[in-house]
């Protein structure tokens, strides 16, 4: 890591630790249940559906001794704000992000937000949260979305911590909050499904109408007597980077639009916020852009008309039984990378790609009698509840509690079983593959699976993402661990005495991962959670705090051994693994990957757990993955840049009596590839035929390769580095060779045996459990012996494995199935 990365991650972590500090300071003070903090947007504004619910309570009698606080970022709308707010007795404003905002979402009564609070804040119990979200989707959202897991990652947080969400249909209901976002059968907050507060906003009196004409005009826009037509094109997601090429060419499309409508009509622009500043300035767009800080629905009130594109905007439109246009110049370009939703329905508009063809379809039907055909389907489909009465029920079941008659309802569930895995941090490793040959193999009609990991942003570790089946439910942990420093003090100095306390031991302890599981995981809950990595005392730690759930932590090696393993001097899991083994008696199940080494693990762990928490789970092997890859032109192996390798050109060029041997591990001590290469060397002496190619990145690289010159292999053995596909390699080859020391269920044993080669290993603990008995060559450790099990091969005496991996599997699926429907844990009952 360079020195400016390491300044850039010493800062940030400085920065998440003063936070955290003055979080927990604010955490411990009262909370002040008759406050009201309202956020919208980040702070854009007193916007949306948090402001119909602040207007429809902020001067009622009932709501005398209530404090109002709004959040609010950008500078037009503070001073709007405080225009009409000034004197007013009872409420006020904070800037987002400073020490009056956490104080305020750490000592209120009730949180509204219309979008999402940031990665740090957690709800403190007693708190009541109302998430409205803003708007009925026509964009995927969520994990409908390309990348979706990552980009939902914070708002799939907020939904969870929620005590109510808003949906104003069953659109928003089922299709973006139980199937989008995954809500299905964890959330344990409220849906509320009774229409949408800012629509009522759009039921103006001509008092209000005049309200907003002058404040238009003290804008510079001015309408005049000419009817008013909105157009609010949706986010296209490139004015980020670049806004002011967006504003010439929507600068274009507004004169188009203008034009295709006539005089006696004027457009005034909605933009996203997010090139609202930008428009402003521009001057072909001066007296159109309407002010950010006005509520969106109180100008779809005014307007006579609306034209979008994909913008969700139209589904509130449709309570006023105006005209729409639907203008959409980039249609197929926006469905194939975002996605909508309906999208084979005919829209409840004239949809045109032309802006003066679209201005001119709205004309007609704003001078018309007639509405579009199916209008009055949508409305009845999406707007069915707005009445002007939305705020009124919102306000009675989340204020008052008065529930009786209203559309409120829990998240549905179907009945399977909630499977919580922490997978570890998906870089590429016998871990990550084992876990995400896991995760193919489970039974998605019986269990309902979440995966949590880490977020990490290295290429490898994406590229191991994208390979988690879409069934999954991906929670990638953001923002850091509340609590003092004090605290957080106490939990490293615990830490070092290496030995941990589990849930019900220490009240403090207990608080804190009690917050931090709260804070990731909200209501959710989980029949079955499970550490599958097994190295993190973090992760162990926040498993075992998941309510109710039996728990599982996974023994991917001899444990005993792989903590004092030493690499370059260093004993890197010594203290890790030491934690995680305290944490052991806290566990309902500790999984070994074969019936060998839970034998082993149960002895050498005596210490740490009763002998009837150790159960047995292999790893799944995943087939099809191998034989798709041994099948791949080895040209896919050949880098875009650069020569080609000096081994796969051997490979590529070898001849009939060549004999390749192959292995693919991690190069570290454990997997032992100095034995084999020095045993290869004795064999190539007699054999100069042979080859050794060994598939695999680590830390003694250079010593291999040093190894390899010392003993004058250059052109004989080889090292490639890793390979996304090592079984293209494998299957050219002739004989794998394992030279380990100790292993837990070696993969790599099972993906040789899928390509039908002759396997030659070293002995350890669990080498019998790893594939049918005498499908392995089995020699004692030590280099002679590894010599003579390729000798062994080469006189005929070593046969190809015969694999039935369908019946292997079987037998796998049944021993998953057995732990995950275990009901053992006291806390589970």
């Amino acid at each position: 890591m360079s020195a400016a990365a390491k300044l850039r991650r010493n800062v940030a972590r400085a920065k998440r630790a003063a936070l955290a500090e003055r979080l927990a300071y604010l955490r411990s003070l009262p909370i002040r249940s008759n406050t009201v903090v309202y956020e919208s947007f980040a702070g854009n504004g007193v916007l949306c559906n948090p402001e119909a619910i602040f207007r429809r309570i902020v001067d009622d009698p009932e709501f005398a001794d209530f404090e109002h606080v709004w959040v609010i970022a950008d500078r037009s709308a503070q001073r709007r704000f405080e225009r009409e707010f000034a004197k007013h007795p009872r409420v006020n404003w904070v800037p987002r992000g400073g020490l009056a905002y956490w104080k305020a979402l750490s000592t209120a009564g009730l949180l509204i937000n219309n979008a999402t609070f940031p990665p740090e804040f957690g709800k403190r119990p007693g708190q009541i949260y109302l998430n409205t979200w803003h708007g009925t989707p026509l964009k995927q959202m969520g994990f409908d979305m390309p990348g979706g897991a990552a980009q939902s990652t914070n708002t799939l947080r907020n939904f969870l911590m929620a005590d109510y969400l808003l949906a104003a249909n069953t659109l928003m209901a089922e299709t973006m909050y139980e199937d989008a976002y995954r809500l299905r059968n964890i959330y344990g907050g409220k849906i509320i499904e009774e229409g949408y507060p800012r629509i009522d906003r759009q039921r103006l009196n001509p008092a209000e109408r005049e309200a907003i004409r002058a404040e238009l005009a003290a804008e510079g826009i001015e309408t005049g007597d000419r009817k008013i037509v909105l157009y609010a094109p949706t986010w296209r997601g490139a004015s980020f980077q670049s806004p002011e090429a967006d504003a010439e060419q929507l600068a274009d499309r507004v004169a188009e639009l203008q034009a295709g409508l006539g005089d006696d009509t004027f457009v005034l622009l909605r933009p996203h916020q997010a090139v609202h500043a930008v428009l402003q300035q521009t001057p072909r767009l001066a007296g159109i852009v309407a002010p950010s800080a006005m509520p969106t629905n109180q100008l779809l009130g005014y307007a006579d008309g609306l034209i979008t594109d994909f913008s969700s905007i139209f589904f509130d439109y449709l309570a006023t039984g105006r005209p729409i246009a639907f203008y959409t110049p980039d249609a197929e370009d926006y469905q194939e990378s975002r996605g909508t939703y309906l999208s084979g329905e005919p829209l409840p508009g004239p949809v045109s790609a032309d802006a003066r063809e679209t201005g001119a379809q709205l004309s007609a039907l704003l001078h018309g009698k007639e509405r579009f055909p199916g209008y009055e389907d949508w409305a009845a489909r999406f707007t069915p509840y707005e009445d002007g009465h939305a705020t009124d029920r919102i306000v009675d079941a989340v204020f008052h509690g008065r529930t009786g008659g209203l559309r409120i309802r829990n998240a549905s569930r179907d009945g399977r079983r909630r499977l919580l895995i922490y997978v570890g941090g998906m870089r590429s490793n016998g871990i990550t593959s084992a876990a995400l040959n896991l995760l193919k193999s489970i039974d998605y009609d019986r269990y309902d699976v979440t995966a949590v990991m880490p977020r990490f942003q290295p290429s490898a570790t994406r590229a191991n993402l994208a390979m988690i089946p879409d069934e999954v439910r991906q929670v990638l942990r953001v923002g850091g661990m509340n609590g003092s420093k004090l605290r957080q003090v106490q939990r490293r100095l615990l830490d070092r005495g290496g030995e941990l306390p589990v849930p019900g031991e220490l009240d403090w302890h207990e608080r804190l991962w009690k917050d931090e599981w709260e804070r990731m995981f909200g209501s959710a809950t989980f029949d079955w959670a499970a550490d599958f990595s097994g190295y993190d005392p973090f992760w162990a730690n926040l498993i075992l705090h998941s309510p109710g759930s039996t728990s599982a932590v996974w023994l991917h090696s001899e444990m005993v051994a792989d903590r004092a393993r030493v690499v370059h001097g260093k004993q890197p899991f010594k203290r890790k693994l030491g934690l995680v083994f305290s944490l052991y008696r806290g566990f309902d199940q500790l999984v070994s990957v074969s019936p060998s080494l839970s034998r082993l693990n149960r002895e050498e762990l005596a210490a740490y757990a009763e002998p009837e928490q150790f159960r047995t789970a292999r790893n799944f092997p995943d087939p099809e993955r191998v034989k798709t890859g041994a099948i791949a032109p080895l040209e896919t192996l050949i880098p875009e840049d650069g020569p080609v390798p000096e081994w796969l050109a051997a490979l590529r060029e070898r001849t009939p009596e060549q004999r390749w041997f192959v292995t693919t591990a991690r190069l570290a001590g454990a997997k032992n590839q100095a034995s084999q290469i020095r045993a290869f060397a004795r064999v190539h002496a007699d054999h100069p035929e042979t080859r050794l190619v060994i598939i695999g990145h680590g830390p003694l690289r250079q010593e291999l390769e040093e190894l390899i010159a010392e003993l004058s292999l250059e052109g004989k053995a080889f090292l490639t580095g890793e390979l996304s596909n090592p079984f293209a390699v494998m299957a050219r080859s002739d004989c794998f060779v394992l030279s380990s020391r100790y292993e837990g269920q070696p993969m790599v044993l099972l993906e040789a045996a899928v390509c039908g080669l002759p396997i030659v290993s070293t002995a350890f603990a669990t080498v019998e459990d790893a594939l049918p008995p005498g499908a392995i060559h089995v020699v004692p450790q030590g280099d002679e012996h590894v010599e003579a099990g390729m000798r062994a091969f080469l006189r005929g005496e070593v046969p190809p494995v015969h694999f039935d991996d369908e019946a292997y599997i079987a037998q796998l699926v049944a021993e998953f199935d057995a732990l995950a429907d275990e009901r053992v844990s006291a806390r589970a009952e």
